[in-house]
């Protein structure tokens, strides 16, 4: 599952490619890919058709797409946005390629969105998935605003900051890296569970983009069985898994995110590089980076944990 690293880089290079394109053109060849979208593929693709993209958001695993349908002459950032966006949700195998219009077909095509850009070159943006977990869909907007009941941008990632997010996702909580996460709520939401920590870590509501890759990896940096249980932190503690979170997400993002297999690919189709840097996960026998014991693997939420007995032993 894409975490939120390979997510923010798809969406960085989407907005580097694709602000003030016009749709021309929508193409479904997997309805399974708009199963959460409310209509048709026919209603779904007359609604995208000659409209603009004008922003590229993510919050935690989620991206969006806001549109205009203002004068074709307009500067990306002029004019409302239409209310509805279109979520994109890459699910385990999902992948949203660029291309130049005319390229052969990917195996596992899903939809395609045909493109004219501002500067009028021809492209194709494809949303590939060969399990077909994800897809796109429409979604009305919600406002977003803060405890003190000023509007802020809703978005983690964004070129125009709105505060307006769609509402399907306004449950998703902000991300360490956004301008806008409230440290000391994280904090609290610890000090009130007895859930082990990687569990709170998973949880998306709490604090988002942490799959089980990164959760593992900020685990290991802080020095924390995945089991402690989060009310059990002291405020340093706490402190520093933010903190780690922080770099492991940061340093993965400097790579281009982590990659297994083809299944995770960027925009351009390159993979990541990450993995090279992982200290535990997917190490199972391999000796710890810090103090050499081995590397263990267990089972954990259906899923497996990998951790250093040593350095992160259970309390």
């Amino acid at each position: 599952m894409p975490e939120l690293p390979e997510v923010e880089v798809v969406r960085s290079g989407l907005a580097r490619h694709i602000l003030g394109a016009r749709i021309d053109a929508v193409e479904v060849l997997e309805t399974r890919s708009l199963r959460r979208d409310p209509g048709t593929a026919a209603e779904f693709a007359a609604f995208l058709r000659c409209q603009k993209i004008v922003d590229v958001c993510r919050r935690g695993k989620y991206m969006w797409l806001r549109l205009s349908a203002g004068p074709e002459d307009a500067a990306p950032q002029s004019g409302p946005c239409d209310p509805t966006a279109v979520v994109v949700h890459l699910g385990m195998s999902g992948q949203v390629l660029l291309t130049e219009a005319g390229a052969p077909d990917h195996r596992h095509l899903r939809l395609r969105l045909a493109l004219t850009g501002p500067g009028g070159n021809r492209l194709d943006m494809r949303f590939v998935d060969q399990r077909i977990f994800g897809g796109m869909y429409r979604d009305p907007v919600v406002g977003v605003v803060d405890t003190e009941g000023q509007a802020v941008p809703a978005a983690s990632s964004s070129v125009l900051d709105l505060a307006e997010i769609p509402a399907t996702v306004s449950h998703i909580g902000r991300d360490p890296l956004d301008a806008h996460f409230d440290e000391a709520s994280f904090r609290r939401r610890l000090s009130r569970t007895s859930s082990g920590i990687k569990r709170v870590l998973l949880d998306q509501t709490t604090i988002s983009g942490i799959g089980n890759i990164y959760a593992d990896e900020a685990l290991w940096r802080a020095g924390l069985h995945y089991a402690t249980p989060a009310r059990s932190l002291t405020q340093s503690q706490a402190e520093e898994l933010l903190a780690a979170c922080t770099e492991v997400m940061t340093a993965a993002l400097a790579e281009g995110g982590t990659s297994f297999d083809a299944l995770y690919v960027n925009v351009n189709g390159e993979s990541g590089y990450f993995e090279r840097g992982l200290n535990v996960y997917g190490r199972s026998g391999e000796p710890c980076k810090r103090c050499g014991a081995l590397v263990v693997r267990e089972r954990f939420m259906n899923r497996s944990s990998y951790l250093c007995p040593v350095c992160q032993r259970e309390r």
